[in-house]
């Protein structure tokens, strides 16, 4: 699952993930941010409604992060406003600046299984003191074919709880129609 693998499902418009617009959940966390002075990253950003709804909502420093190059230009396309420099066509495992709040929206559940201890430690270095990650993760059975890959409370808290404190994990209650009962909202803050 390289850049290649990526931007042709872009290119192929086989991006089964993308609902084509905010998810509630995300969208009422976003809603209750009031300092629009955050820097916040989305990674494997994908064609990032999140990043459009927070621009427009006053937050200006807002970077996306994807390996292919398609869902960034479809977010320019979208939003030609949107400065160039935030659109960051990247591997997440290999930036290094820092920020506030990560904003997680079907990335997680996207790399191998075996990356995901790397992802909560680099998530972790990537914020700064006091940082956050919040959004969502699937709440399923962890499966071998994918993406997306499921999983579980107790498997993320595995990952998560050496680098962060756990401030909510639990079944999301406002998760869209196709995904209700299968997914988990949550909320930790760095260590």
């Amino acid at each position: 699952m390289n850049k290649e693998y990526w931007s042709k499902r872009y290119r192929n418009k086989n991006t089964g993930w993308d609902i084509g617009y905010l998810s509630t959940p995300i969208k009422e966390y976003a809603d209750q941010l009031k300092n629009k002075d955050l820097e916040i990253l989305i990674p494997g950003s994908g064609n990032s409604y999140e990043a459009e709804y927070l621009f427009k909502s006053g937050f200006k420093n807002v970077f996306v992060c994807d390996i292919a190059r398609e869902p960034l230009q479809n977010l320019k396309k979208r939003l030609p406003e949107f400065p160039e420099e935030q659109l960051i066509e990247a591997d997440f495992f290999e930036m290094d600046r820092k920020f506030d709040l990560i904003l997680e929206q079907t990335f997680f559940c996207a790399i191998p299984v075996k990356m995901r201890p790397a992802y909560a430690r680099k998530s972790a270095d990537l914020l700064r003191p006091g940082g956050r990650i919040a959004g969502l993760l699937f709440n399923f059975e962890l499966t071998q074919n994918g993406p997306p890959f499921g999983g579980s409370k107790q498997e993320y808290l595995t990952y998560f709880s050496e680098h962060f404190k756990i401030d909510i994990l639990e079944p999301c209650y406002n998760s869209i129609p196709p995904r209700q009962g299968n997914e988990l909202f949550f909320k930790f803050t760095k260590k």
